[in-house]
């Protein structure tokens, strides 16, 4: 086998459903499918989905003349990559689940295992909408808020695998509660789910954070006070990060960033009346959309093969 014949086999594993692909070294896909997480199921039936996915896609690349050299698994929840160990997700169930040495043992091939965020993270400043930066924070807002920092091509962990949630920043100490437990964390009032619920609130009529987004950008004025709210403490959260972390380039991805000049245009001068002394970064949106988990699920295989070959 030469070194174009060579791929990842990569998996970001979510609440609903599965993105899986076969990614070559230079972040070119060569094959991608998905496949339902199906949750309800409990934790032990979709490990066994991710080992059987894993496995098929493994066996794909090799029907295909291709060499799989490494696999990536990203997830959601509490991640410890250095043992490679699934602590906790909400989403999907996971409790404390070996799943890197479960994959390692399936396949027989050298494995990590990422956060979904992270790993997005890692491929938007190698690979999208950060690359070249060097010092990125990528923040995802879609059901929560979720962030990672990326520095030189490397995502922060932390000491205990939570690093980068900054979807609970305190931003309105008087806020609504969040799912944590603590009122007026940064995504009970600015994630996606918390603008349609806060609109839903106020009007009585359900909508979705887009239709809010739309109907501010046609006058009206509850959708205008709703979607205000949530982009004046959205420039909170990110002029917190930027004190915290001095970045270059800040990549907003997630479901909210389908709003595009609606949400970017007003984040943008917010976030500019917030800062002082501190380096005004570049708000960009992300570039990889939802590919961006596989990708940086393969990254994050290849700088662990690299590191086991040393």
């Amino acid at each position: 086998m030469t070194p174009g014949d060579e791929v990842v086999v990569a998996l970001d594993v979510g609440g609903t459903g599965m993105k899986c692909a076969l990614v070559r070294p230079d972040g070119a896909t060569v094959h991608a499918e998905r496949h339902a997480t199906d949750a309800a199921r409990g934790p032990e039936a979709v490990v066994g989905t991710i080992l059987d996915v894993a496995e098929g896609l493994a066996g794909k690349a090799r029907a295909d003349g291709l060499s799989p050299v490494a696999c990536g698994i990203a997830v959601p929840g509490v991640v410890d990559e250095a043992r490679g160990v699934a602590v906790w997700s909400a989403n999907v169930g996971f409790r404390d689940v070996p799943l890197r040495d479960l994959a390692r043992e399936r396949l027989g091939l050298p494995t990590a295992l990422g956060h979904d965020v992270r790993v997005g993270g890692l491929a938007e400043a190698r690979l999208g909408a950060g690359r070249d930066a060097g010092h990125v924070l990528f923040v995802a807002i879609g059901t929560g808020i979720a962030a990672a920092h990326v520095v030189d091509g490397s995502a922060a962990v932390g000491a205990h695998g939570a690093a980068g949630e900054i979807g609970h920043i305190l931003v309105r100490p008087d806020g609504p509660p969040c799912g944590c437990g603590r009122p007026g964390c940064l995504e009970a009032v600015a994630s996606a789910s918390a603008i349609g619920r806060r609109y839903a609130e106020l009007s009585g009529a359900p909508a979705t954070a887009a239709e809010v987004a739309d109907r501010a950008a046609a006058g009206e004025p509850l959708a205008d006070r709703v979607w205000r709210e949530a982009v004046e403490a959205l420039a909170d959260g990110l002029a917190t990060g930027q004190a915290l972390f001095d970045v270059a380039t800040i990549v907003i991805g997630g479901g909210l960033a389908q709003a595009g000049p609606r949400l970017f245009d007003p984040l943008r001068t917010a976030l500019r009346e917030r800062l002082t002394f501190h380096r005004e970064p570049r708000l960009v949106a992300a570039a990889l959309g939802d590919e961006a988990g596989c990708l940086g699920a393969a990254l994050l295989a290849l700088d662990t093969l690299a590191k086991e070959s040393r």
